[in-house]
């Protein structure tokens, strides 16, 4: 009298076994490193000419959330309180992978937070987000005795700073920004976690205070 019951279990696990992979496949696609692009300067346009996009970021979203994330790129960014990736892009919830840190330079920590967002979300876009005027530039290329954690992020964009001041620049808080910029980007390229991804592309870009402008580096 068993063995239907044992049929019908045995036939349920079979099921059950066939369908797992499917819901687990069910990820959104990986957006290309080119569409990204597109979309964060179509998004900065739209930031710009404050013609915002209409987007949902209640209670809805929130709950399709809870089932995963797949940001369409990754923003290195500086902490300063007046560059906020999501905004100067104009994105919503759960579109960008974003690790802020004064200086928007990167170690340890913050290379194991881009490995995360491009092996195992699927980010194909990275950027390396600096902006004028920046602090802790400006702390760097003034020297003088810094704390100890202050200091590591200064030692992190020395280099920069060198590269600046042998140039002769005529103003090289700038030029120490751009080459700091320049110089992070070089350190994503150099991690073999990331660029053994397959069309993982890396970019620099430089938020204009004033004019609320992004400019690419390439």
């Amino acid at each position: 009298m068993r063995k239907p019951y044992l049929s019908i279990l045995f036939t349920l696990l079979i099921t059950i076994s066939l369908i797992t992979p499917v819901l687990a496949s069910s990820s959104a696609p990986s957006i290309s490193a080119e569409v990204a692009e597109k979309m964060l300067i179509d998004g900065n346009k739209r930031f710009l000419s404050e013609k915002y996009a209409d987007r949902e970021i209640g209670k809805t979203r929130r709950i399709e959330l809870t089932k995963g994330q797949h940001p369409f790129a990754v923003i290195v960014s500086c902490s300063d309180s007046r560059v906020a990736p999501e905004l100067l892009f104009d994105q919503g919830l759960g579109e960008l992978f974003v690790v802020r840190v004064a200086g928007n330079v990167l170690d340890a920590i913050e290379l194991g937070s881009v490995e995360y967002a491009v092996e195992h979300l699927g980010a194909k876009l990275i950027v390396v987000l600096g902006h004028e005027k920046c602090g802790a530039v400006k702390a760097t290329v003034d020297g003088g005795e810094l704390p100890p954690n202050i200091k590591v992020i200064a030692d992190k964009i020395q280099p920069a700073v060198a590269a600046a001041k042998a140039k002769h620049s005529d103003n090289v808080y700038e030029a120490a920004t751009d080459a700091n910029i320049i110089n992070m980007v070089a350190s994503l390229n150099s991690d073999h976690v990331i660029t053994h991804v397959e069309g993982v592309k890396f970019l620099g870009a430089k938020y204009h205070l004033e004019s609320g402008e992004v400019e690419f580096i390439k």
